[in-house]
């Protein structure tokens, strides 16, 4: 993606503070882009599901979908003064990660912004929380908000996988890397690029391999392994133009690593991709980026390979 021109924010309706409509007005004004606030709702006692529908269910969901759209309107105004063009869109659907997924197919949205908190362990374990059903099954960038404020020169960071190990297309980082520099250059910013390697890894095959481990030259294994990845990792970085101060290669697993480099070179924003071991196992998808999300300072932008295609079913929400 190189231009930006359609932004969606998703609005919560049950709270003052919205950090990640803040943060879509604020990238719109630097990009140029056109900016729409999403309410998505749904009532199952209004919805007519449990019982007949009625008039009386009818007036009701119009009733509570204007008073949302009058809200989006209130909150919209601010924006548009600052210059920004700024639509409102009050859908009821359900389950919510759906209904914004498939608003943003509709309107051909560039990139989604949403607020996250910290969730437990148990939510996500259940895959009941709407961040992390996003993470897995949302096709468009995804832009996730703490609500924390950016930096006069935001730090973008890449996270990339050059060698691949976890399945991903190597197209991935291209666009993991093209995004960020986009953002970075629409915003004032810098943009830094991240790589991880696990030595244990190469370790353990090397022991599972040789008839007298004692006798292994583990540095040299080490060694070997940084080598490759360094290899592989300089020549993605420099084809992007990535300054060799902003890279950063580092022995360990991502979700350990990754939070510590963003914390030292205070970063803005993480850029990391999603993807599934096998495309028809959508469940996969987001693995790393979810163990990483909440070790994070900072907001964490999802990317998706060019093939994905999102599980969510595309018919029309059913109108208020």
């Amino acid at each position: 993606m190189h231009n930006i021109s359609k932004i969606l924010a998703v609005i919560d309706p049950t709270v003052e503070e919205q950090p990640a409509m803040h943060r879509a007005a604020w990238l719109a004004k630097r990009c140029g882009a056109s900016l729409e606030l999403l309410v998505c709702y749904y009532n199952e006692y209004l919805s007519g599901d449990r019982l007949f529908d009625s008039p009386s269910l009818e007036k009701a969901r119009a009733e509570i979908m204007g008073g949302q759209s009058k809200h989006l309107e209130d909150i919209a105004e601010p924006i548009r003064d600052d210059g920004i063009v700024v639509t409102t869109s009050a859908i009821w659907d359900h389950p919510l990660f759906e209904g914004i997924v498939r608003h943003a197919i509709e309107i051909s949205a560039d990139i989604v912004f949403k607020d996250t908190h910290h969730h437990s362990a148990v939510a996500r374990a259940l895959l009941t929380n709407t961040d992390w059903n996003l993470i897995r099954t949302c096709p468009v960038p995804l832009w996730l908000v703490k609500p924390t404020e950016m930096s006069e020169e935001p730090a973008f960071v890449a996270a990339i996988d050059p060698l691949n190990q976890h399945d991903k297309p190597a197209a991935l980082d291209d666009e993991i890397l093209q995004l960020g520099k986009t953002l970075a250059d629409n915003v004032g910013g810098s943009l830094h690029a991240f790589h991880s390697y696990d030595p244990r890894i190469a370790v353990a095959t090397a022991t599972a391999n040789a008839y007298i481990p004692v006798s292994l030259p583990f540095d040299e294994i080490e060694q070997q392994m940084h080598d490759d990845h360094k290899k592989r990792f300089v020549e993605i970085t420099s084809f992007h133009g990535v300054d060799d101060d902003k890279a950063h290669l580092v022995a360990g697993m991502t979700h350990e690593e990754l939070p510590i480099v963003a914390e030292k070179i205070h970063a803005d924003v993480v850029i990391m991709g999603a993807v599934a071991r096998n495309r028809w196992k959508r469940l996969f998808i987001g693995a790393t980026a979810e163990r990483t999300l909440e070790r994070l300072p900072c907001d964490l932008l999802i990317v998706k390979p060019d093939w994905f295609q999102t599980p969510v079913t595309l018919e029309t929400h059913e109108a208020a």
